[in-house]
């Protein structure tokens, strides 16, 4: 039987169709090195180096507070901002008259404006509990769960436990049954070391603090003293003004003395290293006689 022959047998098909493929290849190839694709932004072809030696958006610096939480006692750590705003609250609180109960649900209460009797309530517990952990309130499924993980009522008892331990670690009670007192805070540059006296001279009272800082840095005393003493830099204030400044230099020991009232008195510490944050650490001095 005759037929129209055809131009190729079937098996060829493939065979022409990857040369065409490879053709089309290279055609493209040409087009694209002798006109190179633009981004949306250029106008006109540009050559970008291979490495930036600086990087055009600086990285945010640690809050430099941040490191103290590693010293707290918790089982599951709060996030970083959470924490930054607790220390902030509770730094405001140092010097109030409020007692703790009160003082702990005012440091929390603005994490969870809609639940203000049952933070009342946890802050109950937690001041009457003897407790290593949040799961001595509440048991936890999984003790290594992020604290998003939390349910709402074991979040706050987290918060409440944590602004209990930071209101302990930011008072230093001093006493002449207890004349001296030392006190530690992790910094992201290394411990903030804190030593408090109290002497007796006399009919007057003299209290005492020198620092050892991870960098340079400066200590104010914060007090209605009845006569300042002189300090370990020319940054002393006149007597009588009620405050007394000390900077450090490249020791970053600073120390400051000031004569005291006979009295129970809270005194605020002011510890200022730029280097390690803008903002300043404040701690309260209880004096209990």
């Amino acid at each position: 039987m005759g037929g129209q022959p055809l131009t190729f047998q079937l098996g060829e098909i493939p065979t022409v169709q990857e040369r065409f493929q490879a053709v089309l290849k290279r055609r493209l190839q040409v087009e694209i090195q002798n006109h190179p694709p633009l981004f949306p932004w250029e106008s006109q072809l540009i050559d970008y180096p291979e490495f930036v030696e600086e990087p055009s958006i600086a990285l945010v610096p640690a809050w430099g507070w941040l490191a103290q939480q590693s010293k707290l006692n918790l089982p599951v750590s709060l996030p970083d901002k959470i924490f930054q705003q607790l220390m902030e609250k509770c730094q405001l609180l140092l010097t109030s008259s409020l007692p703790l109960g009160p003082k702990l649900v005012q440091a929390v209460e603005s994490l969870f404006p809609e639940d203000y009797q049952l933070i009342n309530d946890l802050a109950g517990l937690v001041l009457r509990t003897s407790y290593r952990s949040v799961d001595a309130l509440e048991t936890i499924p999984n003790i290594q769960s992020d604290y998003s993980d939390l349910q709402p009522r074991q979040q706050m008892a987290l918060s409440l436990i944590a602004a209990k331990q930071l209101l302990e670690n930011l008072t230093l009670p001093i006493s002449f049954t207890n004349p001296v007192i030392e006190k530690q805070w992790q910094t992201n540059a290394g411990t903030l070391s804190i030593r408090v006296e109290l002497q007796a001279l006399g009919q007057k009272t003299k209290l005492c603090v020198h620092g050892e800082l991870p960098t340079s840095g400066v200590l104010k005393l914060h007090g209605n003293s009845t006569q300042v003493i002189g300090s370990t830099s020319a940054g002393g204030n006149a007597p009588g003004t009620g405050e007394v400044v000390a900077e450090s230099a490249n020791l970053a020991n600073p120390s400051v003395e000031l004569f005291c009232e006979r009295a129970n008195k809270t005194y605020t510490l002011e510890v200022e290293c730029p280097e390690i944050e803008e903002q300043p650490l404040f701690l309260a001095i209880n004096l209990m006689m």
